[in-house]
């Protein structure tokens, strides 16, 4: 082994090396994080440190396939020269910046979904502005930069106090032994990628030994091949026939008679009550990432919502409703199709998925004018080309991003003029409502009555908002939840 590292290569088995001490740490403080939901056991720990650095030991190897080529096919007489030097440390360097930036975005996403990297975080890469927006307005980047420059100027400090330098710019391996370590690390490379699969960690009940198990770089590349959420990680599964016998008793309504009597047949006849017909405005407002547990009603002692706790008081409030997707595009379909939503993609991102019934279906019968009103780009999760074929209007905020020939709708971008502030994800809820009252004035002097989907954004981080509108600090989740209620208070007054 010594002989090895006695040869151009050092640097690299160092960097593998440096690789597993950081990826442990990291694994380390997840675990002591999650340990209020651990299972707790000698071979537990076992099992998730013995198959933790199994993975991370694949990923290093992966990571050095860079430097490892560039090592084999620099030529002898280029080996410890400026121009080598030069190379070797912005290879090597950018191979260290881009594993520790990995691994130090493993603490936001695993405080959001306790989750190693996933299909969701596979799905935000897609959308590059909102993505690197909301990271810049949400954490301190120069901060952060300068914090891995600074470790990895340290590490290659270390590594030159440490000799591991010298024989990386003043041994001239031969060829024929870089070609044997190279193709090594190729093979053992290779034969990790195809031997191994995430499920391998999964051998616990608990979530959270499983995911403390894996790699949050190969979750995140097995997450991109498979292109699918695991339907049995994510969602808790019953006996399909003890499923359609419970769907079946609490379906049925006292009106409504089954037309097949097989287990699995749900179709009904219903026998309608003789009421006049009544087409009222609708205005259905999602609001981004509201949770029961931000509300007084469910024990929250904050007083974080008084306006929604009011409606609470003074209308149908469901207290039984619960959700079963991950994402505000889950909801999104779940509230326009009525269906719960779907392993892997959300139907909203799903190809052929226009003219679906929903319940834009329905009002289009009863000649309603239908919006979809959102305060960033609906390019976003697909949400204009999935409104729109439904026969939606769009108002959104229209970055650029053109409507696809293939819908026949109407877009109507929010003007500069009227925004007052904007973050990563769009303009804020009280902007947002500006812009339904501004169609709903429109179009009650169409004597139309109207439909409209407000999809909020300021609820999300980075969880800012204007100033001088709630007693909380920005960049606080607290404070996004009450100026979301503020807002939606406002606009239920005007």
């Amino acid at each position: 082994m010594k002989r090895i590292f006695n040869t151009r290569f050092s640097l690299l088995f160092t960097f593998v090396f440096t690789y597993l001490i950081f990826s442990f740490l990291v694994r380390t403080v997840l675990y002591i994080w999650s340990v209020p939901y651990l299972d707790f056991s000698f071979l537990g720990i076992l099992k998730i440190y013995g198959l933790g650095l199994y993975f991370d030991f694949g990923v290093a190897l992966s990571f050095s396939l860079f430097y490892s080529t560039y090592l084999l096919l620099v030529p002898k007489r280029f080996i410890g020269s400026w121009g080598d030097k030069i190379f070797t440390y912005l290879i090597v360097g950018l191979m260290l910046f881009i594993a520790l930036f990995g691994l130090i975005g493993e603490f936001p996403f695993w405080e959001e979904f306790s989750n190693r990297y996933n299909f969701i975080a596979v799905d935000y890469l897609i959308y590059t502005y909102e993505v690197v927006e909301n990271i810049n307005q949400s954490y301190p980047i120069p901060l952060i930069l300068l914090l891995l420059i600074s470790i990895i100027l340290g590490l290659f400090f270390i590594y030159k106090k440490q000799g591991i330098l010298n024989p990386t710019f003043a041994k001239k391996t031969p060829l024929l032994k870089r070609l044997y370590i190279t193709v090594s690390i190729i093979i053992l490379s290779a034969l990790h990628i195809k031997f191994t699969q995430n499920k391998q960690a999964e051998w616990s009940e608990n979530t959270y030994n499983n995911e403390l198990s894996k790699n949050g770089v190969f979750s995140l590349f097995a997450a991109y091949i498979s292109n699918e959420l695991d339907y049995n990680s994510f969602y808790k599964t019953m006996p399909k026939q003890q499923a359609y016998n419970i769907l079946k008793k609490q379906l049925k309504q006292s009106n409504q008679t089954y037309l097949d009597p097989q287990p699995d047949a749900i179709l009904r006849k219903l026998k309608a009550d003789t009421l006049a017909q009544q087409t009222p405005n609708i205005i259905m407002v999602a609001i981004e990432s509201l949770s029961a547990d931000f509300m007084t009603t469910f024990g929250n002692k904050k007083n974080l919502t008084p306006n929604i706790e009011k409606l609470a008081d003074q209308s149908l409030f469901f207290t039984n409703l619960y959700a079963t997707g991950t994402r505000t595009v889950r909801g999104m379909e779940a509230l326009t199709l009525c269906v719960p939503p779907t392993p892997g993609h959300s139907i909203v991102r799903r190809p052929n998925n226009e003219n679906l019934f929903s319940i834009a279906t329905i009002l289009k019968q009863k000649n309603y004018t239908l919006n979809f009103i959102y305060g960033g780009d609906g390019y976003f999760d697909n949400m204009n080309y999935f409104f729109g074929s439904q026969g939606f209007d769009i108002i959104d905020r229209d970055r650029g991003n053109p409507l696809s020939d293939n819908i026949k709708t109407t877009r109507y971008p929010i003007k500069e003029e009227e925004i007052s502030f904007e973050n990563a994800w769009g303009i804020c809820d009280e902007d947002i409502y500006k812009q339904a009252l501004k169609r709903a004035d429109i179009q009650a002097s169409e004597n139309r009555p109207f439909f409209q989907f407000i999809m909020t954004t300021s609820n999300h981080r980075p969880y800012s908002f204007p100033e001088n509108t709630i007693d909380l600090p920005q960049g606080n989740r607290d404070a996004a939840v009450k100026y979301t209620d503020y807002a939606l208070g406002k606009f239920i007054d005007k």
